[in-house]
């Protein structure tokens, strides 16, 4: 039977199968095997001490007799039954960090095709029209990221070069970090009071539930430009469609939403200042070489120290 099982989903369209080689070159030693059908994920999972994929239910963990480790494929994990994998007695990894580098890259050019005018360039580019437009530094602007994990980071340190003032909004402040200012979720109104770049990249609880409220938009900038790259429910979406209508704010890049997807009459779809993208800004051909890297230094650690504890990217269950 297998020491690792792959789950059947697919991320971003790219086939299980790459997932699987990437971590049998890794770890040469163990038995790897994709669970290509529900009764195939049945069996395999009896006797697998490695489960990893998008997601697992409980009815899957109660035939999971060995499992000690559930290595899910995405950054999130609200999704995941906490509750009966901390009963089990079952680890839970991450793959934070995947997406740090391929995430920033899409917020930069998000903020640039803004500044610059590139979707109202697109726009008169299908209608032949050749007409001049005025276009917007994203030099020496404020620029704010809220949340400061991986992928926050990750924008911070891409900044550079760029001229900008930044500033950060954490959970701890007191931690600091790489931007010019670090506020705490409880000064978020200062923080973007004079931002005229905001980039969503917290984790969706209850603290950041509804975070970008109608409070907070009315506090933006009227040329701010959001991008959301965090979960839909951060931002209250009818307080956006209202900000947008009224011009409060300057355009949104969105890559998630609430709800998603969207409806196709939901009025987001017509805005000329919004751009709107399926949830893939985390899509990279390189996802599963980095994320069978988090799993196979996960395993290596727990034969070395005969406890799946303290291993990258583990949640505090």
């Amino acid at each position: 039977m297998p020491d690792i099982v792959v789950r059947r989903h697919s991320v971003h369209g790219m086939p299980v199968d790459q997932y699987a080689s990437a971590l049998r070159e890794r770890l040469p030693d163990s038995e790897v095997a994709v669970a290509r059908t529900p009764n195939a994920e049945r069996d395999l999972v009896a006797d697998a001490t490695v489960v990893t994929g998008s997601a697992i239910d409980e009815a899957l963990l109660d035939r999971a007799d060995a499992l000690r480790l559930f290595a899910s494929t995405y950054a999130g994990y609200d999704h995941l039954p906490l509750d009966a994998l901390r009963e089990r007695g079952v680890a839970l990894t991450t793959a934070s960090g995947v997406h740090g580098p391929n995430v920033a890259e899409y917020v930069l050019g998000a903020w640039l095709s803004l500044a610059r005018g590139f979707l109202r360039a697109r726009r008169q580019q299908r209608e032949r029209v050749w007409q001049a437009f005025q276009a917007t530094d994203f030099a020496e602007s404020r620029v704010c990221v809220v949340g400061l994990g991986a992928i926050g980071e990750a924008i911070v340190a891409r900044l550079d070069g760029f001229g900008v003032e930044t500033v950060a909004v954490r959970h701890s402040p007191e931690k600091g970090a790489a931007a010019d200012e670090v506020y705490g979720y409880d000064e978020i109104h200062e923080a973007m009071a004079d931002a005229r770049y905001v980039a969503l990249a917290c984790p969706l609880t209850d603290e950041t539930r509804g975070l970008v409220d109608e409070s907070l938009l009315r506090t933006m900038h009227p040329e701010t430009v959001l991008v959301n790259v965090a979960r839909g429910p951060v931002v209250d979406t009818d307080a956006l469609v209202d900000a947008l209508r009224r011009n409060y704010v300057g355009g949104a890049v969105l890559d998630v939403t609430d709800p998603e997807p969207l409806p196709a009459d939901h009025p987001l779809w017509d805005f000329e200042n919004v751009l709107l993208t399926p949830h893939n800004a985390g899509h990279t051909p390189e996802y599963y070489e980095r994320l069978a890297d988090i799993v196979a230094e996960n395993v290596r650690r727990a034969e070395e120290n005969g406890a799946w504890d303290g291993l990258r990217n583990q949640v505090d269950l």
